[in-house]
């Protein structure tokens, strides 16, 4: 977790109407990240469980994704943060949240691609846009988004709808592209910009381009109705680019 993926989650609560109950897998507040990893705080009128395989703040079950305690088509939505690169078998994972979410329920979930090693307890996986528009093919209704340069982005998020699905409308999509752009943002200190900057200068900018693009992202809608998981030239013009990126 970081502070974009945080306020990404403030997006997706500002947008969507998101069903109860929801069930947060992988809650655990890492000592320290207390101020960005409470996603819980974000849906303060909703019925709200966490989830994690050791016991400690945020967490009110103690389960495995793998294998969850919970019923078939009991959850309204589940938000998995940052979690499926800690998960062995993660294909496993993807499978049981879709068993426990009921129809229309919501999946929000996100990976890191660019970030080094992690262990909580370990770090297995990396993902990519285009593997999540392959793992939430089951799913007719999604918006797959990342943070940072094409070919090199810092985190990958999804937010996706079981059937019968909500419909994300132009008009919705751009809300939430709005909500991005108040709350999705990662400072860096003074001395760290400075590194870069001056990396920037010894070396050119494609080293450190994940980082000195942190604060960009885009957003694309797919739909089971699409053959490839690449928006079309009309829908490029639809669903453009956006940022809140400051002058370097």
């Amino acid at each position: 977790m970081n502070q974009f993926l945080h306020g990404v989650a403030q997006a997706v609560s500002q947008t969507f109407s998101l069903p109860d109950t929801m069930l947060e897998i992988g809650a655990y507040q890492v000592p320290g990240q207390e101020s960005y990893s409470n996603i819980r705080s974000l849906f303060p009128h909703h019925e709200y469980q966490g989830l994690d395989m050791r016991k400690g703040k945020g967490v009110d079950i103690i389960g495995n994704v793998e294998d969850l305690p919970i019923e078939d088509d009991s959850v309204g939505t589940v938000i998995a943060l940052n979690l499926f690169e800690h998960v062995r078998c993660f294909w496993k994972g993807f499978d049981e949240v879709y068993r426990v979410l009921r129809p229309g329920g919501a999946f929000f979930v996100s990976c890191p691609f660019f970030l080094h090693r992690h262990s909580y307890p370990n770090d297995y996986w990396r993902f990519t846009p285009d593997a999540f528009a392959y793992l939430l093919e089951k799913y007719p209704q999604k918006i797959i988004g990342y943070q940072g340069p094409a070919n090199k982005p810092l985190q990958v998020w999804a937010i996706a709808f079981k059937e019968p699905a909500l419909i994300i409308t132009p008009e919705l999509h751009r809300k939430f592209q709005e909500a991005l752009k108040l709350f999705a943002y990662q400072p860096a200190s003074k001395l760290r910009e400075f590194r870069y900057l001056l990396g920037r200068l010894l070396c050119g900018r494609s080293p450190f381009a994940t980082f000195l693009d942190r604060n960009k992202w885009e957003t694309s809608v797919l739909s089971s109705t699409e053959k490839s998981n690449k928006p079309s030239a009309s829908a490029q013009k639809e669903l453009p680019y956006a940022n809140n990126i400051q002058p370097d």
